[in-house]
């Protein structure tokens, strides 16, 4: 039963949708998925919601669905922090485009999500409100392999990230306390954590939707993500959002028109691209076998399935990173303590003031990428680093255009190195080494500016997610979901099995769990 549908017909109201998924963020707050949580304002939106279905007129498709929002987006009157001291209190005075788009749909904002400071980072472990746990570290999947008893120590200790930088969002809609979550991809941070927490996660052409409200990261590369529990959810959204917003000039002109995905059945006239580059170092020999049976999937049922190259590949990480530290150091040189943000009591003079201001309100993660960034901007290193990157990132993205060029509709890609591991051994390597580990499959599609989704394909030995990233044409969106909406049907994927949910809300939100909206 689809919700829309079920709300439609009055079979379920949206203040009852509301109130369970609110009770359900409470019973669930162990995983430090939000950090703001606007119920009133939320079961406010949800009674306007259930007034326009009485009488029959909804404002579309998502109007009185649950949503939530990475708290990296401008909210009107609702705190955004980007999960820092620097902006802890600060209240916008306006919406974020996207989020002005899915309250004009009628969608209802229960809250803003946790995240690594300023979205820098892969584990969602950096941010100030403490790391974001897995939904998936309390499954019983899990538990039956590590053999963890709920409220032991084991449990206690064992428990696994979610990935970054959106991982509040991943796990809010992994855990049913919401329908549909916005994240962030700057060089996979919505695709990364969707892998780990076993839901779709789209990465949107650049350009395709308003960054507008946005606090930017990485302007060249920032794209706003969709987070679901199914392709055609993640479809939905993206119809909602897509198309060009005047306050934000790289969005394409061209109107976007909102499509429903088919239902394939005849997949012999797709070529897929197998990139033998993407067989990177580290990568575990668990996703290398399922990235191998997906290929077999498609091969099986008739579709072209051939090894390509993308022979820059192996640049790509070290060109993202040099990028993406240059652009940070621009953009974070608006938070100084004047205008907006924390201000530091020392006043001695301006330039003192500048200074304590940015020690006390960034963590080290974002002084060593704007130190970094700075360096690779000074006038003798320009040449050698920023635009040496910049020529090489031109490289990756023509890489691209010759294989889409060949004849290939789809790329198909692990998303991750290996399933998500344990806080305890994530914590014990550097946020530089971590990033660089775990974008490595992910951000090439940033510095070509391509859609890419993550896909749920399979359950590990541990019991954990395993997902898999589909790479498309630019601004063939529906081609890419259609493809990633055959996969899913055909792999299957499990729905997490919590333990908690049968204190309460299981009946009700076992039927909501895959479950389209659409």
């Amino acid at each position: 039963q689809q919700v829309s549908a079920a709300l439609r017909e009055g079979r379920v109201t949206p203040t009852e949708l509301c109130q369970r998924c609110l009770a359900r963020i409470k019973s669930t707050a162990f995983l430090n998925a939000y950090i703001t949580v606007t119920g009133e304002a939320a079961l406010r939106q949800a009674e306007e919601a259930e007034e326009r279905h009485r009488r029959g007129q909804p404002l579309g498709v998502l109007d009185g669905i649950p949503i939530a929002v990475k708290d990296n987006f401008n909210t009107a009157g609702i705190e955004t922090t980007c999960a820092s001291n620097m902006l802890k209190g600060y209240i916008s005075p306006y919406n974020a485009t996207v989020v002005q788009k899915l309250l004009d749909q009628g969608a209802v904002l229960l809250g803003k999500t946790n995240l690594d400071e300023f979205a820098m980072g892969s584990g969602s472990t950096d941010g100030i409100f403490g790391p974001v746990r897995n939904p998936w570290s309390y499954s019983r999947q899990y538990k039956e392999k590590s053999g963890a008893k709920s409220g032991s120590e084991h449990e206690e200790s064992d428990w696994v990230i979610t990935g970054g930088s959106s991982g509040g969002s991943a796990a809010a809609v992994s855990a049913f306390t919401c329908f549909a979550a916005l994240g962030s991809d700057t060089g996979g941070s919505t695709r990364n954590p969707a892998a780990h927490c076993g839901v779709v996660g789209l990465k949107p052409t650049y350009g395709l939707i308003s960054r507008h409200g946005l606090i930017p990261l990485v302007n060249s590369m920032d794209v706003p993500g969709i987070l679901t529990r199914c392709v055609d959810d993640a479809a939905v959204v993206l119809g909602s959002l897509a198309g060009h917003d005047p306050k934000d000039s790289t969005t394409v002109q061209d109107i976007f028109q909102p499509f429903e995905l088919p239902n394939l059945t005849d997949v012999s006239k797709l070529s897929i691209g197998i990139p033998k580059e993407y067989c990177a170092p580290g990568l575990s020999s668990e996703i290398q076998a399922v990235w191998s049976k997906a290929a077999d999937l498609f091969k099986d049922a008739g579709a072209k399935v051939v090894e390509v190259s993308l022979p820059h590949t192996p640049y790509s990480i070290v060109c993202y990173h040099v990028l993406c530290a240059a652009e940070v150091a621009s953009n974070m040189a608006r938070f100084d303590g004047l205008e907006y943000g924390h201000r530091s009591d020392v006043n001695k003079s301006t330039e003192s003031m500048y200074a304590a201001t940015r020690r006390e309100g960034f963590n080290d993660v974002v002084r060593g990428r704007i130190l970094s960034g700075n360096y690779f901007l000074l006038k003798q290193n320009y040449e050698d680093y920023f635009v040496k990157a910049q020529k090489v990132r031109r490289l990756i993205a023509d890489d691209f255009v010759k294989v889409f060029g060949s004849g290939v509709d789809i790329l198909l890609t692990p998303t991750t190195l290996s399933d998500a591991v344990p806080y305890t051994e994530f914590i014990k390597e550097d946020n530089r080494t971590r990033s660089a580990q775990d974008d490595i499959l992910t951000q090439a599609a940033n510095m070509a500016g391509l859609p890419a989704v993550n896909v749920p394909a399979a359950l590990s030995g541990r019991g954990l997610p395993i997902g898999l990233q589909f790479i498309g044409r630019s601004f063939q969106e529906k081609q890419l979901l259609t493809v990633a909406k055959w996969f899913e049907k055909q792999v299957k994927f499990p729905m997490i099995q919590l333990e908690e949910m049968k204190r309460g809300d299981h009946g009700v939100l076992q039927h909501q769990k895959s479950a389209s909206f659409s």
